[in-house]
């Protein structure tokens, strides 16, 4: 608490003393924070010079990357030279593509070791890297990749998950079509299918000149080779991460190379206790920002573990059986996985030896006391748990662990390093421990986003984070303080569904219900269920029709082929009228207060009111699907 306090209150000091003592790479500068009004326009080390991939590849250590997939006889591990050679070879493969500084760089790829080359690679000459997850279909992809207009793309051949393999070969005419600004596509080979086939005119369209090679193709002629860096500006773009959609297409969230760097040693090192010659494995996509901040781990001398394929896998036991093999110190999961592992009959804590385990860190929902319960009677009793809460939007935590200090069941223990956490009411007045308000920022901080993509004036991005609370980082959660210093995250506040905890975006829903034919009209929200939420979509058919199970297969299957498995709701209802504004915007916070018998926020905004009584008690609600 004393080192919290002494960062706010001394901002200079402090982020002196993490770029000194927590092994930034680079020129800092004289100055290190030059404040304006608004606080958002703060700048972080105004005069210092970097590269991120400099950072990442300079201590570490002598295993950098061990991978492993669902199935249990492979095992693929990187040595750090290794890893800086590969490196080299694939910066030299870009360049010689045409890659420079500003260009971007997209990969649609697994969990898997080529995934983390390639954004060393692309960061190491000042070009910007943007990444998704295999299992999303090609509106997806286009939706977010198509507003970067990225030169080159890296796909995979294939994906496994829970044992099922899933082609990507089929669909690259697709994706040549919804980004034209493509001029490659490289494909790596992940399960060993014939990407050969792939150059061919089988996958070549007349109509479209992009050329498609092989990772092979692409490096051929350049050998393994050490990399050289460009150094950028402190505020240089890093990535660009994309929102959830809920309003629209996803925003494309630009993340800076210094400010996201020094956040995330922080939070290694001070807030998760990660040390050199450690193993740090986290659950993850190379779709979710947890891939982001895991990768960093390499700065502070920590070897990553990856894993592609489901977490229950081989009935809950693969994650564990990885645990044990590659001797990992950080288990990164997600609250629905605890929970799952509740529920199971599993106890990894006796038939696994998890001791080289320090530190469980849960993200993605709130993990409830029950979870707790569950990591230290089944996984671990001496282990530091921290339950820890930020997002996308800041590639970092707003509350995180603190393993100086005790852990209270249901809580999050600190405010994040460097951060003036507040819990507020509407008028943005401070709460009193144990109310309920909407969780902000009150200062500057380095990982804020540089800028929205496409958005020269910062409208946006204004909009997106501070017009709620003029000066105050408004984050879409519902969360109290405790008496123990710590925090409780209540749930979202804003229309984001948060399913297992994956945020998925209500418009990528709208987008593929659009599609079917006989909906007129469509509204989804997360139902509360246990210490979840599901999914619940309430559609509008054309006159005559009713709702069956053929229409509702038809429905699930449009959407889970145009998105992912995870964006299929888990029960549709039928309703005759969706709640809308006077604008015709739909009214999915309403609908949603109605379901879980709650009071309706400024209800005067309907045009159609009545509608809502519809929702309340729905049959579809009872379905225990």
């Amino acid at each position: 608490m004393e080192l919290h306090n002494f960062s706010l209150a001394q901002p200079e000091k402090f982020w002196v003393a993490v770029w000194d003592e927590l092994g930034m790479v680079g020129t800092r500068g004289e100055r290190i924070i030059a404040g304006a009004k608004p606080f958002w326009k703060t700048r972080f080390f105004p005069e210092a010079s970097l590269n991120v991939a400099e950072n990442l590849l300079s201590s570490l250590p002598e295993v950098a990357l061990l991978s492993y997939t669902e199935e249990s006889s492979y095992y693929k591990e990187v040595s750090g030279q290794e890893l800086r050679l590969m490196v080299g070879q694939l910066q030299t493969a870009l360049r010689r593509a045409g890659i420079k500084k500003g260009d971007r760089v997209a990969v649609w790829l697994p969990h898997i070791i080529e995934t983390v080359a390639l954004m060393l690679a692309t960061t190491s000459i000042g070009a910007v890297f943007a990444s998704t997850s295999p299992d999303f279909g090609v509106n997806g992809v286009a939706d977010r990749f198509g507003q970067i207009e990225p030169k080159l793309l890296f796909v995979c051949d294939a994906y496994r998950y829970g044992g099922k393999d899933y082609d990507r070969l089929t669909h690259l005419d697709d994706i040549k079509t919804a980004l034209p600004s493509l001029q490659k596509i490289i494909v790596v080979s992940h399960l060993g299918q014939d990407t050969t086939r792939d150059s061919t005119q089988e996958h070549h369209s007349a109509s479209n000149d992009v050329e498609t090679v092989s990772l092979k193709e692409f490096i051929s002629g350049i050998s393994l080779r050490e990399p050289n860096f460009v150094r950028c500006e402190f505020d240089h773009p890093w990535y660009v991460l994309f929102s959830s959609g809920t309003t629209g297409k996803p925003k494309c969230i630009v993340h800076r190379c210094g400010g996201v760097l020094l956040k995330h040693l922080v939070e290694h090192q001070l807030h998760c206790d990660v040390k050199r010659g450690d193993r740090v494995f986290y659950y993850t996509t190379a779709g979710w920002m947890m891939w982001n901040w895991q990768v960093s781990s390499l700065a502070s001398g920590a070897g990553l573990v990856l894993y592609d394929g489901a977490p229950m896998y081989n009935d809950g036991k693969r994650l564990f059986d990885i645990v044990d093999h590659a001797k990992v110190t950080l288990f990164g999961t997600s609250a629905k996985f605890i929970e799952t592992l509740g529920r199971s009959k599993l106890k990894p804590i006796s038939t696994h030896d998890l001791s080289s385990v320090r530190t469980v860190t849960s993200t993605g929902s709130t993990l409830n006391p029950q979870g707790f319960q569950t990591v230290y009677e089944t996984i671990k009793k001496d282990v530091h748990l921290a339950s820890i809460s930020g997002g996308t939007d800041l590639c970092g935590c707003l509350v995180a662990g603190d393993p100086t200090s005790a852990v209270y069941a249901g809580e999050i223990q600190r405010a994040a390093l460097g951060l003036d956490i507040d819990v507020v009411d509407r008028n943005g007045q401070s709460l009193e421990t144990g109310q309920q308000g909407e969780l902000v920022c009150r200062n500057a901080f380095p990982s804020m986003p540089l800028r929205l993509w496409d958005d020269p004036q910062d409208l946006r991005y204004r909009a997106t984070y501070f017009e709620k609370y003029d000066e105050a980082w408004y984050q879409g959660d519902f969360a109290s303080r405790t008496p123990n210093g710590g925090f409780v995250i209540h749930g979202r506040s804003d229309a984001t569904l948060n399913p297992g905890g994956v945020r998925i975006g209500t418009a990528e829903i709208y987008r593929q219900v659009e599609k079917v034919a006989a909906v007129t009209d469509c509204v989804v929200i997360a139902q509360k269920q246990l210490n979840d939420v599901r999914i619940v979509l309430f559609v509008v058919l054309k006159e005559g029709l009713a709702l069956d199970d053929d229409l509702v297969n038809t429905i699930k299957s449009v959407i889970r082929g145009g998105t992912t498995a995870r964006h299929v709701p888990a029960v549709i209802g039928q309703v005759t009228e969706i709640p809308r504004t006077r604008s015709n915007k739909i009214v999915e916070l309403a609908v949603s207060a109605v379901v879980h018998d709650s009071d309706v926020v400024n209800s005067e905004a309907i045009a159609n009111p009545e509608s809502l009584a519809q929702f309340r008690d729905h049959p579809a609600l009872l379905n225990t699907n």
